[in-house]
């Protein structure tokens, strides 16, 4: 069998007030089988849980082929930043492109040499996409794996805010998969 070619045309832009309705509804679907796995799955809640966290300062919108389809957000704290309200829909998972905005994220990071934090649902497949980004588990509780990974390059400095507004970020990218 001939190997497959996916192309698809993503791009990060800055997320605004308006977004919170889409994302939400992308964070529902996004979370709906692992959080029914561990008996937490509640269709109010989980849409308000993002409505009440959002912070457009903080966070990008992922468009695939020109719409919404995700979210991604780097909130400063003391000692790093936390990558937080990071889902692709389901439609455009497997494509490469969730490993492309983690990997821009995170370069992003390491230029500042801040480490980066995040939770992840226990028993999520997400954990080998972090996993395979340098990301490593910290701990856990009934429900969360935290995960921390340390900059890629030199020593760690206090964390800066990431800027979303030059030219790397929001500019259309191509993924190639063969």
């Amino acid at each position: 069998m001939a190997a497959m070619t996916i192309t698809a045309h993503w791009r990060l832009r800055p997320a605004s007030v308006a977004d919170v309705g889409a994302v939400a509804e992308v964070r529902a679907v996004a979370l709906r089988a692992d959080l029914e796995r561990l008996g937490r799955y509640d269709a109010h809640h989980v849409r308000q849980r993002l409505r009440d966290a959002f912070d457009p300062a903080h966070t990008w919108v992922i468009e695939v082929d020109g719409a919404l389809a995700g979210s991604a957000a780097l909130r400063p704290a003391a000692d790093a930043h936390w990558l937080e309200h990071f889902y692709l829909a389901p439609y455009a998972q497997g494509a490469g492109i969730g490993s492309a905005v983690l990997r821009e994220l995170l370069e992003r990071c390491d230029r500042a040499r801040v480490p980066v934090r995040l939770n992840v649902l226990r028993g999520s497949p997400a954990r080998a996409l972090y996993e395979r980004h340098g990301f490593r588990a910290v701990s856990e509780d009934p429900v969360d794996v935290f995960m921390l990974r340390e900059p890629a390059t030199g020593e760690r400095t206090a964390p800066v805010p990431v800027q979303r507004t030059d030219g790397a970020v929001g500019a259309v990218a191509s993924v190639c998969l063969q």
